[in-house]
C-alpha cells in the first residue's frame, strides 16, 4: 500500500466516524426533545426521580429519630 492510498483511507474513516457521531447526536436530541414534550403535555404528574429523592429523605430521617418507649 502507499501511503498516499493510506492517508485516504484514514480520511474515509474520520469522515464516516463523523457522520456516525452527528447522527447519534441528531438521535438524542430528538430523543430528548420527545420525552420534554411528553412531560409538558403530562404536567399533573412529577418525574419519578423527585419522589424518590423525597421517599429517601423523609424515611432517613424517620429511621435516625431517636424513639422513645
Amino acid at each position: 500500500m502507499t501511503r498516499e492510498y493510506e492517508m485516504f483511507e484514514y480520511e474515509i474513516a474520520t469522515a464516516v466516524r463523523s457522520a456516525d457521531l452527528i447522527r447519534e447526536a441528531a438521535e438524542y436530541r430528538t430523543a430528548r426533545a420527545a420525552r420534554k414534550a411528553h412531560r409538558a403535555s403530562s404536567p399533573d404528574q412529577e418525574p419519578r426521580r423527585r419522589v424518590h429523592a423525597l421517599r429517601r429523605r423523609s424515611t432517613g430521617a424517620a429511621c435516625s429519630a431517636p424513639r422513645t418507649a
